[in-house]
This record gives C-alpha cells, structure tokens and sequence, in this order.
C-alpha cells in the first residue's frame, strides 16, 4: 500500500482493500508501509465522541464508544483485545490522537477514521498509520477477528451497493464472490475513481443506506 494524494476518494478506495486482505492474510506478508504505533491509551472523556489519549498513560486501555463509568466492556475478547492495542498504537506512536475508540463489537468506526484520513497528510490512517510502526498490531487483529460469514457478508454488501443506486450512485457497483469471499463493490474503477465521494449526493446516498451494512463492513464499500 502506497501513499496516495489524501483524500475521501483514495480513501475509500483502500477501504475496499479490508475485506481482500483480511482474506489471504495467513498467506500473505503484511505490507511493511502500513502502519505506526504506541503502548499508551486513555479513557473516554464525558460527552466526547472520541477519546483523547495522554501519552503518560501507557497501561490504561481506552474506554470503548457507548459504554459508561462502571460499565465493563462487551465483547471482551481476543479480538476486541487487539483492537484496544492498535488502538493505542495508533493514537502515540501513529500520531493520530483522535483515533476513535472501537466499537462495542471489537471492530472499528470506519466512518471516523475515514474521516481522519482524508485529511491533508493522514491517509495512512486508514491503512496502519507511518512507518510500519503498527504492522504487529493491526496483524494481531486481522487474525484475531471472529470469522464471518460470507454468504451474509454478500447478502449485506449487495442489498447496501442497490441502495446506493437507488439514492443516485448510478455507478456503484454490486460486490462478488470470489473463492468462497465476499469481495466488495463500489467504484467501478477504483485505481481511478469516477465516483465523487465528496459530493452531497453521494453524501446523502451513504448516510441513507449505511444501515445496509452489517457490522465490519462499514467502509468496505
């Protein structure tokens, strides 16, 4: 994964890499380019979205998004563990101090980080963060992630890519199946989108059918 000019289009035309890579990971090396890290977290601050991180506060793991004081963590599992980890790893040493916290369920707010990416010289963001400071991390993840169904998989991405052209994406594209995995849609050419992220209209079509996507899809697509 190379660095590209940042911005939501290229972004999100690495996001539809997530779903490839999470497949052929116990066969392929990790790209040395994808990420940057650290070993430090902090809570959740009252009413924030998005949780700041001292990086004086190296053993104290983030507060996931919509839990409460004396509230214990869902999903307290090796997958959700890991995610807390690159977390961290990405808020100190990836630099991205407003890395969102993950979700209840272990995976990542994709809409936030994409987001975080899209600004001037923060795409890696959305791929590991600079350096490969966080490459161990986020493998620990992509390994640890419980394993989905891909029918459903299918079944989600294909129901949310006909919306989209229900709301005026006239050129999203349906995903596939390829070798028993769910393969996103989208832009038709993602090497050289013709779809305009930025757009209002599309702005309005993914907010009206973000629904669609079951959980860890959104952004895939």
């Amino acid at each position: 994964m190379s660095p590209k000019t940042p911005s939501r289009t290229s972004s999100r035309a690495t996001a539809r890499l997530r779903l490839t890579a999470l497949a052929v990971l116990p066969v392929l090396a990790f790209p040395a380019a994808c990420g940057s890290a650290d070993d430090s977290a902090g809570g959740v601050r009252p009413h924030d979205d998005i949780a700041s991180v001292p990086e004086t506060t190296a053993d104290t793991p983030p507060t996931p998004s919509g839990s409460g004081p004396g509230t214990a963590p869902a999903a307290k599992s090796a997958f959700y563990d890991a995610q807390l980890a690159y977390v961290r790893c990405m808020r100190v040493k990836g630099g991205y101090k407003d890395f969102p916290d993950p979700k209840l369920s272990g995976h990542l707010d994709w809409a936030k980080v994409d987001e975080i990416a899209s600004k001037p010289g923060q795409m890696e963001a959305s791929k590991g963060g600079r350096n490969g400071v966080c490459v161990d991390e986020l493998q620990k993840v992509m390994l640890a992630e419980p394993k989905r169904d891909q029918q459903k998989d299918y079944e989600s991405m294909l129901a949310h890519a006909q919306c989209m052209r229900d709301n005026g994406v006239s050129r999203f594209t349906n995903p596939t199946m390829s070798g028993g995995n769910a393969q996103p849609g989208g832009d038709p050419n993602p090497a050289s989108p013709t779809i305009d992220h930025d757009s209002p209209a599309y702005k309005q079509a993914r907010e009206a059918c973000k629904a669609k996507l079951l959980d860890g899809l959104d952004g895939m697509q």
